[in-house]
């Protein structure tokens, strides 16, 4: 007999396909907020599309934080919390990335919790203060700041209740969870990724890939989750290349939008080795984690074979090779894009490789990789296969 839990995350709306100007004043009108802070990256700063998404605020934007770099320094998520806390705002309205979506959830939390040094942020790593890392867990406040937040990558980091932010000090991404650190509402719009440059779209779309492809592969499955990652799957497999191939389809674009929501939409299925070891190639290395699920998703599954053979037919059908591996058949698919593919790509010397399996410390996604993770050889192991 199949039983368990399903935890629905605090997110009301999720629009897609439709150009997010309008949405966004008509959300700001539900919601009776006077006094809306935009959280973006320079990289956007001055391009219409944001002026558009400040726009359509009126008088009720509040201000601007752009200093939001790749993997969330705890410096800039402190500093635009103190912004947030200056304007008075009632909404944060995230533009960006996996990294603006990333440190806009950790900023509200130091908001909530009166966090203002980055050392302050330790009180809270892995959702201590809100009970843990199980959401049935948490008691929420409805009146807490809550955020708005339009992706213009594929990372679907605004599907999810957990900020990931850097400690540049110690080299390592930790996880701040919250219930209410989940965007309350997120707009979908093509137009969004326009600007975004090709390689970090495409890889942040093999993000997507990797939530879907691991949580299909887990060794505790759930019926939604089943069903959601296989869509999600031959949906990216369809639509990647063409957006690949044709970067103004707006609806090859909408189609990988979608796909990303369906890759995080299930909870309560674990990840995996590629998603663990990427927190350290990030963290420690600089590697976008985008990029990190193109390198390591590949070897994973391949490490992973004698455990879920079976499971990874269908991903190998999902992408259109039946009858493949599936590490191989996805590391084609990969090369296919355009993007980085292995370790060696990425400036990651061979030497590396133990260095990078020593970092990891017996917790987090790798320890509920399919089959088990014994130590950092079996890391070293994986590393090679993506080399």
């Amino acid at each position: 007999m199949i039983s368990g839990t399903h935890p629905w995350l605090a997110q009301q709306r999720v629009h897609y396909g439709t150009p997010a100007a309008g949405l966004i004043r008509q959300e700001i009108e539900r919601a009776g907020a006077r006094r809306v802070f935009v959280t973006t990256t320079r990289s956007l700063t001055g391009s219409d599309y944001l002026a558009g998404c400040i726009a359509a605020l009126g008088d009720a934007f509040a201000g601007q934080f752009d200093a939001i770099t790749a993997h969330s320094p705890r410096e800039a998520v402190i500093e635009g919390a103190a912004r947030i806390r200056a304007a008075g705002a009632d909404l944060v309205l995230a533009v960006g990335g996996g990294s603006v979506i990333d440190a806009t959830k950790v900023m509200l939390q130091c908001v909530w919790f009166g966090i203002d040094r980055p050392e302050g942020l330790d009180a809270i790593v892995g959702g201590k203060h809100a009970g843990g890392a199980d959401p049935s867990a948490w008691e929420a406040d409805p009146q807490s700041l809550r955020m708005i937040a339009v992706p213009t990558t594929l990372s679907a980091a605004e599907f999810n209740h957990v900020g990931g932010v850097t400690d540049m000090a110690r080299k390592v991404k930790q996880p701040y969870a919250h219930p209410l650190a989940v965007p309350k509402v997120v707009i979908l719009d093509p137009q969004a990724t326009l600007a975004t440059p090709r390689e970090l779209l495409l890889s942040t779309g093999m993000r997507s890939m990797d939530h879907s492809v691991e949580r299909w592969c887990a060794t505790r499955s759930l019926p939604m989750a089943d069903a959601l990652s296989l869509q999600a799957m031959k949906m990216l497999a369809a639509a990647l290349p063409r957006m690949h191939a044709s970067p103004q389809d707006l609806q090859a674009r909408s189609d990988c939008q979608v796909a990303m929501w369906l890759s995080l939409l299930p909870q309560g299925v674990p990840m995996g080795a590629s998603h663990g070891i990427g927190y350290i190639l990030g963290g420690a290395y600089g590697v976008p984690h985008g990029v990190t699920s193109c390198v390591t998703l590949p070897a994973v599954l391949e490490w992973n074979e004698p455990v879920n053979e079976a499971r990874q037919r269908t991903v190998a059908e999902a992408l259109g090779r039946p009858g493949e591996r599936a590490g191989p058949a996805l590391r084609e698919f990969v090369r296919g894009l355009g993007v980085p593919w292995r370790l060696r790509d990425v400036g990651i010397a061979r030497e590396e490789l133990p260095r990078i399996a020593a970092r990891y410390d017996g917790t987090g996604p790798i320890s509920t990789n399919p089959r088990p993770v014994t130590g950092a050889a079996d890391i070293v192991e994986i590393l090679e296969l993506a080399y």
